[in-house]
């Protein structure tokens, strides 16, 4: 089953538009209702370039991204990344979260899946990579 990634291949590539919208709904969803993600008066008093999209949002796109293009795996065995920038979602045109995933390495039992995470030109999520049973 292994033979079926090799590295370097491009697993997944995928542009999530997120809008003002999806950090309400997700907030709802999640009961993180921290006002930074929904009032521009507070980002600002804290010193924030405006509105953030959760931060779990933003690795849950990724991973969804990579996790519906796999199909037929046993199943996750990890998840890790680390938060670089956070992604400002402007009150009007929203922002775009583009994730693009590769097969990093290989062997009898996984594949570790290693993606970018950016929003405009700037990473926003480094050392991200799922590994994934075969």
């Amino acid at each position: 089953m292994a033979a079926r990634f090799t590295v370097g291949d491009v697993i997944a590539e995928r542009t999530v538009h997120l809008t003002r919208e999806s950090l309400v709904r997700y907030a709802g969803a999640s009961g993180d209702f921290n006002p930074i993600h929904y009032r521009d008066d507070v980002a600002a008093e804290v010193g924030l370039p405006g509105v953030l999209a959760h931060g779990m949002l933003t690795m849950g796109i990724a991973s969804s991204v990579v996790v519906s293009a796999l199909g037929d795996v046993k199943g996750i065995l990890d998840y890790g990344v680390r938060f670089t920038k956070p992604v400002v979602v402007h009150p009007t045109d929203g922002a775009d979260v583009h994730v693009l995933a590769k097969v990093g390495a290989v062997d009898e039992e996984s594949a570790r899946i290693d993606f970018m995470v950016k929003h405009s030109d700037t990473t926003v999520l480094v050392k991200a990579q799922l590994r994934v049973a075969l």
